[in-house]
């Protein structure tokens, strides 16, 4: 399985960061390693001295597809999810100004969190549900997929051109401003709508 995330999907995130609004889908990939073992917690690695949570919804992918037109895109996921895609700022904002990818600073082990999953068909909609992350019980982002720049069967079209997508695939949808540092004893929790879907300690 793969991990394809896609970056710059919201406006008050791009604004944060002070990017350039793009024109098409950002996408970068995870190895499945990237993953965080279930209730384990997460360890700040050695390399950053500033590693930022990223709040973000997740779609699984249900069944094979490759060039998938947007009106048969939701043929191919069932569940929805909710993660987090820790990122080393510093080590990232180094590669930048070289113009590297950013592997380094968003692909290493632990960086996706990725929470108990949920039936779409429990949503009346998948493009417009509310979520959120609190960070020691106080809520520090909260979106609404309603204001994805790309809702999420544009973006099964848009990578499903270069990937081949595969049961088992996830997709992390972007993330909505209010990024932050994490610190060691932080209780990050995730939320869609009413429905807890992980929690992690920050060590």
């Amino acid at each position: 399985m793969k991990i394809i995330c896609i970056g710059r999907n919201y406006t008050e995130h791009i604004k944060e960061l002070a990017n350039e609004k793009p024109t098409d889908p950002v996408v970068f990939l995870k190895p499945d390693t990237a993953i965080l073992l279930n209730k384990q917690p997460f360890f700040i690695p050695d390399f950053s001295n500033d590693v930022h949570h990223e709040v973000e919804v997740l779609v699984k992918i249900s069944k094979v597809g490759k060039y998938i037109a947007k009106k048969f895109a939701h043929k191919y996921y069932d569940e929805i999810g909710l993660g987090i895609d820790f990122t080393a700022r510093d080590v990232q904002q180094q590669l930048k100004e070289k113009g590297l990818p950013w592997e380094k600073a968003k692909a290493f082990d632990g960086a996706a969190v990725v929470g108990k999953w949920l039936p779409k068909s429990q949503f009346e909609s998948v493009d417009a549900l509310n979520f959120s992350l609190k960070k020691n019980g106080v809520v520090v982002q909260e979106g609404n997929t309603s204001h994805m720049l790309w809702k999420i069967d544009e973006l099964i079209e848009y990578v499903s051109k270069y990937f081949t997508l595969k049961i088992g695939d996830i997709i992390f949808t972007g993330t909505p401003s209010g990024v932050a540092k994490v610190e060691a004893h932080d209780e990050l929790m995730g939320w869609i709508e009413n429905n807890e879907m992980f929690k992690v300690i920050v060590k």
